[in-house]
Order: C-alpha cells, then structure tokens, then sequence
C-alpha cells in the first residue's frame, strides 16, 4: 500500500493538491516508466539528439549536467523539460557558485575559502549564488552542500571542497548553504554520507571508510547532518564509504567481509538516517560509476541492491542499456519489491512536487529566459560577494621572518616559481598560476623572472652567491587542485635533484602561496612566510597580491591544520 502520508512531514510538507499529483502521476505509471524515475543520468553538452533518445528511451527521473557555457545550459534545461512529460530533477555540483552548471558562473568557495572567513554567513551568501544562477538557467537541484570534514590532511579528494576539520563550522555552513538554497526553491544534496574526509583514500578508487567509533560519529558528522536535516534538507547523497562501527552497532552478527560502503548497507541508509537521524526525504546515491561501488558487489546484484537497500534515485550508469535492464531484472526477481518502487518513486516524485515543478511547467515557469539568465549569472551583486569572500579568506599561515608586508623597492627582483598540475577538476585547477603571478607582480613594479631549472646535473647549478646577487625575493605560486582519481596531492619537484626545491630559502627572502591546496608545508615545511589562497582565480591572485603589499590586512584563519600535525612545518 503506497504511503503518501510521509509527503505531509519534513522536508516535504506538502499540501493536500500536490499530494493529489503526486499520487494520479504515481498510478498512471507503468513499472517501465516508474524504474525511469530512478535514474539520474549526466549530460555534457545540449546535443539535441542525445538528450531526446534520453528522455524518450528511458524516461530518468532526473539528470545532472557538467559546466557548459550559459546558452547551452538553457538549451539543454529547455529541451529536456519540454520533452519529459513528467518535470525533470536538474542537478549540479554547484558546491563553489554557479560555474558548478555554468561557465560563465560566479565562484564564491571553495568550502575551505568559505570556512577561512570564520562567518557561516559566506556560505548562505555562496548557496544564494548557487540557487539564484542555477535557477536562472532552468535547474532545480544542487548536490551540495558537502558537509564531510577534512580530517586526514593526506585524502586527496575532500581538502578545499569541504568546510575544514572544525565540526561545529561544517555544521553551520551546511545549514546556512541549505537554508539559503531551498528558500530560493531549490533542492539540496548533503553529502557525501556517512561522511568522507577521515581515510586518506578516494572513493572514485576504492571503497573508503569512515573508521570514527559511533560515539565520535555522532558528535561530529551525525551533528552536521542532523542540523541540515533539522533545516529542511529535501535530499541526502550516500556515499561509497563504510562506517564499520555503526554497521556492527547495528547489525551485531555481521563479518567484516560482509561491511558494505553506504550506498550498499541498509543499516547505514534505513537504521541511521531514516531512524535515528529521522530522515524522509529523497535518498540518492553518489556516482555508481566509481570504483568504490563497483568493487564490493557485482554489478548486476548492486544496481537493483541500492534500491533495495533503501536508496529512492540511481547516479550515472557506466553502460546505459546494461544498468536499465539490471534495475528491471531486479524488479522482475523481486529485489526490488512493488512497495520498495513505489515508496522511491513517491519520494522523487515529492521532491519534485515540494520544487513546485508540475505548477512551473503548467504556466511556462520551469523554462529559462536567456536574456534575463544572462542578467543574473556573473553579476555585480555576485561578483561583489566573491570579492568579499576572498578578501575576508586569505589566510597568512606563517610570517617568521616577518616579511610582509613587501614593496617593489627593497624587494623588486623577484624569482618566481610556480608550480601546477596542469589539469583541471571541480572547476578550478589547470590555471596559468606562473602567468597570473607574474603579471599582477609586474603591474606592482617588480622585476619578475620565471624559474628555468638549469641543463645538467651536480655541480651544473647556478651558485648561492650567484642567486642572492641577482634576486631580492622569491616566491613560491603552487596550483595543485584536488581531483577525482588521484591518490595523492603532493609537490612533484623538477629535475635535476628537486631543482626548484626552496633550496635558497635560508639565504633569500622566501614566500610559498598556495592558490589550491592548503597542506603543502607537508612538503615545504622550513619555509617561513606561508600563505593559503584556496583557490586559483584572478580575484584570489589580486587579492594575495594587495595584501603582500600592505594595501590589506590578512583576515583569513585556517580552516584546517595547515601544518600537518608537523612540528617541524611551524618553524
């Protein structure tokens, strides 16, 4: 028997006409349509032909799509919503501001710049950029905020996209970026539960594991997830992480060998969340693409299981066809029962019912107008809180040598050394940092000189004295962004014998700014002038700039143990 009763509670509240909705679209289904519902699949472009075959083949619930430049996102947000007979969840990972969708789009975060500021208040400013650029152009569905915590400095994939190690902070920020999305009408994803940031691994490579004890859980993420649900989260993202102390606590017979990541174990996704933390709105899970999934459990019994276990909505796929017809074969057999669908599909269904989607889509609302989503997205109001986000953020981690603030005149020759992966991910990372650096220090009327790493071996190298005659300064200018499928975010120093290793740094004047990875004293551990920027943009790079000058004071606070748990990086 359906139950439509649990559309009335938190956090979908509905009233007795969407119910209504909810229900006739429920019953005019069939079990083809209603198994579409579950899926949400990805789009990279507004290719018109692969967005029909999408809608019309399978018929997904929802699709989430990468950033794109902001006509096309309208095109495809129009087209798939115009096609759907029943209104789309359109999602993404607008974890930083709206170029999470859009190209073009305002970068308030990083998380860990937001949480630098030490007011929650960026991040209800960052989730109002987020909703109101990502409305703009036809979405509805944020997968975010993250609410892990960035215990293990060594994980190389939570780091800047989370709100720090300061439980009490992530909590704030989820419920200020939570409060703030929804209010505007759209949907939150809190994630990545049971929460990510304690093992040094990365669930797109293996499955990962929360190793916190049920009482340390409960006080740290249980707190975090406990307040965005309290504040109306319509969704939660599970990820592909065990919590081994919960899954014993409440399964007491199982073996360690039959511990399943999240997306996986019914005690985790119905014993915590849905009881314990009282969850009862949508449960998605996170991509099923990775690796962290796919290792535990075949394919063809983990795609119906998530379900099963108590997960309402399906992420990606790796083979369309494949996954479609594992998820009906689960149906057929019985892993999924007829209450099991039902239940998932009324939960999709009233997230899209609390969106106000079936009314928008009746009076035209639910499709984007390009020239007033060109007004909204990048403008002066957003751009004016990115400003203050940076100002706010930058953080002076060490100053031993009480260097800053600098000038052009005691210190104009400058040696520059960037340092960069060259890649980019999660919408930052792949920067000409050295460019960037060299330029906004020029405009100041500094000298600067890119580093060359000498031609030879020992011996070959250009002289102490030689350097301390023909430079004044030097500083340091990493971009090293976090990225999927990584295992670690380390400096690879050049060749010959780590040749732009900080080898002068006890002979000339040294600065290290890191514009992407807060943790490098890891690797640079003697410098003494350190500096945390978060992230690699123009608006980071010219706010560093004025405040080495003097023209700004530093205002930033760690959100993060910058030194490693290293006594030797306090030096």
């Amino acid at each position: 028997m359906a139950n439509y009763d649990l559309l009335k509670k938190n956090p979908f509240y509905l009233k007795e006409e969407q119910i209504a909705w909810v229900k006739s679209t429920l019953e005019g289904m069939s079990e083809e349509e209603k198994i579409g519902q579950l899926f949400c699949l990805i789009t990279y472009s507004d290719d018109e032909g692969y967005l029909k075959e999408v809608v019309h083949r399978y018929r997904p619930g929802g699709l989430m799509g990468r950033s794109m430049k902001l006509e096309a996102v309208c095109n495809t947000t129009t087209l798939l919503q115009r096609e759907a007979e029943i209104p789309m969840l359109i999602a993404a990972n607008f974890e930083a501001g709206g170029d999470g969708l859009i190209a073009e789009g305002t970068n308030i975060g990083p998380n860990s710049l937001v949480a630098a500021t030490k007011d929650p208040d960026f991040a209800r400013k960052q989730g109002y950029v987020c909703a109101k650029e990502g409305l703009a152009v036809g979405a509805n569905y944020a997968f975010a905020p993250v609410i892990d915590i960035d215990y293990n400095f060594r994980n190389p994939i939570t780091n800047t996209r989370t709100f720090g190690s300061d439980p009490k902070m992530v909590r704030d920020c989820g419920v200020a970026y939570t409060k703030a999305v929804q209010e505007l009408g759209m949907a939150v994803s809190i994630k990545h539960f049971p929460g990510d940031g304690v093992d040094e691994r990365d669930q797109h490579l293996v499955t990962s594991v929360n190793t916190l004890s049920c009482e340390e859980w409960d006080a740290t993420y249980g707190e975090a997830y406990q307040a965005c649900i309290d504040a109306g989260a319509l969704t939660v993202m599970i990820g592909h992480i065990m919590q081994p102390a919960y899954s014993k606590k409440l399964c007491p017979d199982i073996k360690d060998e039959d511990i399943m990541p999240a997306t996986l174990a019914p005690e985790l996704i119905n014993g915590l969340l849905r009881e314990k933390l009282n969850f009862n709105g949508m449960i998605i899970t996170d991509a099923t693409s990775m690796a962290g999934m796919r290792i535990p459990m075949e394919r063809k019994d983990a795609v119906p299981y998530t379900i099963a276990a108590g997960c309402d909505m399906f992420l990606f796929t790796i083979n369309l066809d494949e996954d479609y017809g594992y998820m009906k074969d689960g149906v057929k057999e019985g892993i999924i029962t007829k209450e099991r669908l039902d239940e998932a599909v009324i939960r999709i269904l009233g997230t899209k019912a609390a969106l106000k989607l079936p009314e928008k889509k009746a009076d035209g609302s639910l499709y984007p107008n390009l020239e007033e989503a060109k007004k909204i997205v990048g403008c002066k109001e957003h751009k004016q809180y990115e400003l203050e986000c940076a100002d706010q953020a930058m953080t002076l981690v060490k100053n031993n040598q009480n260097l800053i603030p600098i000038n052009a005149k005691d210190y104009r020759r400058v040696l520059l050394y960037p340092l960069s992966s060259g890649e980019s991910a999660f919408g930052h990372g792949g920067e000409d940092i050295g460019r960037m650096m060299k330029e906004a220090l020029e405009k100041e009327g500094f000298e600067v000189e890119v580093f060359q790493p000498a031609a030879g071996f020992e011996g070959m190298s250009a002289s102490q004295k030689e350097m301390a005659d023909n430079y004044d300064l030097i500083i340091y200018a990493a971009n090293l962004a976090t990225k999927s499928n990584q295992t670690t975010v380390r400096i690879e120093w050049a060749m010959p014998m780590g040749a732009n290793c900080p080898n002068f740094q006890a002979a000339i004047p040294t600065i290290f700014i890191s514009f992407a990875n807060p943790y490098h004293l890891i690797d640079v551990p003697r410098i003494r002038t350190f500096i945390n920027a978060y992230k690699c943009k123009e608006v980071t790079v010219s706010a560093v700039v004025d405040k080495l000058l003097g023209e700004s004071e530093f205002k930033g606070s760690s959100p993060v143990d910058a030194f490693c748990g290293k006594w030797d990086a306090r030096l």
